[in-house]
């Protein structure tokens, strides 16, 4: 039989060999190296808004987005940040300067709560990780995504676990009523237009040197569930930036997913990226649209953000079932059969859905005056704290306790 003294050396140098792993920086980029802030220990939060954020910095593009809007809560409402990456928390530390803290274990968020005024806690993704924050009865829980979207995805069963979901115009609420069952939408759903949009810097169009117009290829990752799989990397991609290439600048901008489960999928990102006049990796979004006459995308999030642009859209035809909806109803679809060069043509000459995508953009994002969703997202969550207050004192009143 073995010892139980060589069960415990055994198990601590495991540790001892995890521990090492970590500090070494060697763990893949998707797996979170749990380096616990040891002075954060034992210490309560100053603040009373959490954003939890168990996922690494792979998934930052669904962060970035809301910096701005988190910045200007935090002004007036502090807000901390917890991560079990520290990589991820560094870099999102130096980019706002909010305050970043990782934790390896749920028992320490559990101390640290336990201590504290947290009164909201928001999510950006539905991370299974989620659930170790969820537990905590005191708060009121809000999901706020990273992006509104047509993709099937993007209604989930899983907002029944959140107090509030923030959404972004009415199509969102109504994308979430029709797709979730036993779920009052209505009742659950604040929308606050898209604060994402109002932290773009303005910023000026680089036209192609040679006087050619710009198509901006912007297509979604293969997903990871198939169901959703709207890439169209494998379907369009080489065909579609070969018949365009010579007539048209094309840039391809291609997403930090690519390829994470289809290694053929991979395989078409690097072909893309070889045809391209130029691929942006470390360009703005806003650059992005700013220098495209015309934008190639999938069914995704990426359309919604191009729609205030007022400029040509053609959204690729997948190979699976997508939600209805009011957008793709009337946004040109492009087929693998398609002649993509004169399809492209036409729709730079005259484009035809302007009107009808014009008419949606207030349907899809809210009011787009600048400044005016960022101004909801605060009033929002402090309509939530409110909520929890009021809430908490019923549930001291009556002596009740939780943690």
């Amino acid at each position: 039989m073995v010892s139980e003294a060589r069960v415990g050396l055994v198990h601590r140098l495991r540790v001892w060999a995890i521990g090492r792993l970590r500090r070494s920086r060697l763990l893949p980029a998707g797996m979170p190296d749990k380096l616990t802030d040891e002075s954060r220990l034992g210490r309560p939060f100053e603040q009373q808004v959490m954003l939890y954020f168990p996922t690494t910095r792979d998934s930052l593009y669904q962060l970035r987005p809301w910096y701005h809007a988190l910045k200007a809560l935090d002004a007036v409402h502090p807000v901390v940040c917890v991560f079990k990456d520290s990589r991820t928390a560094r870099i999102v530390r130096d980019e706002t300067g909010l305050d970043c803290v990782t934790l390896a274990r749920y028992g320490q968020l559990d101390e640290i709560l336990a201590l504290s005024e947290v009164k909201l806690a928001l999510y950006l993704n539905h991370d299974p990780v989620n659930f170790e924050s969820l537990r905590f009865t005191s708060l009121v829980h809000v999901y706020l995504g990273h992006g509104d979207s047509d993709k099937g995805v993007s209604v989930s069963n899983q907002v029944k676990a959140y107090d509030l979901c923030f959404l972004a115009g009415q199509a969102a609420l109504d994308r979430t009523a029709t797709a979730v069952m036993l779920y009052d939408a209505a009742a659950r759903s604040v929308l606050i237009g898209q604060p994402q949009l109002d932290g773009s810097v303005p910023v000026t169009g680089t036209p192609s040197p040679d006087g050619r117009p710009t198509v901006l290829y912007a297509p979604t990752w293969e997903a990871s569930q198939p169901s959703v799989s709207y890439g169209s990397l494998e379907t369009h991609g080489v065909a579609l930036v070969s018949a365009l290439s010579g007539t048209y600048r094309v840039v391809y901008r291609p997403h930090p997913l690519n390829g994470v489960i289809r290694a053929s999928y991979a395989a078409a990102d690097a072909a893309v990226r070889e045809l391209a006049d130029r691929v942006d990796t470390d360009v703005t979004l806003e650059q992005s649209f700013a220098d495209a006459d015309l934008l190639v995308t999938d069914v995704s999030a990426v359309t919604l953000n191009w729609l205030p642009t007022g400029r040509p859209l053609l959204v690729t035809t997948p190979t699976v079932a997508y939600p209805p909806s009011a957008l793709m109803a009337v946004v040109p679809q492009l087929s693998p059969t398609d002649d993509f060069a004169a399809v492209v043509a036409e729709h730079l000459s005259s484009d035809p859905s302007k009107p009808a995508r014009d008419a949606l953009v207030e349907h899809y994002l809210g009011d787009p005056t600048p400044g005016v969703a960022t101004k909801r997202f605060i009033a929002a969550c402090e309509d939530a704290m409110a909520l929890r207050d009021r809430e908490w004192a019923q549930r001291r009143a009556a002596g009740a306790t939780g943690p």
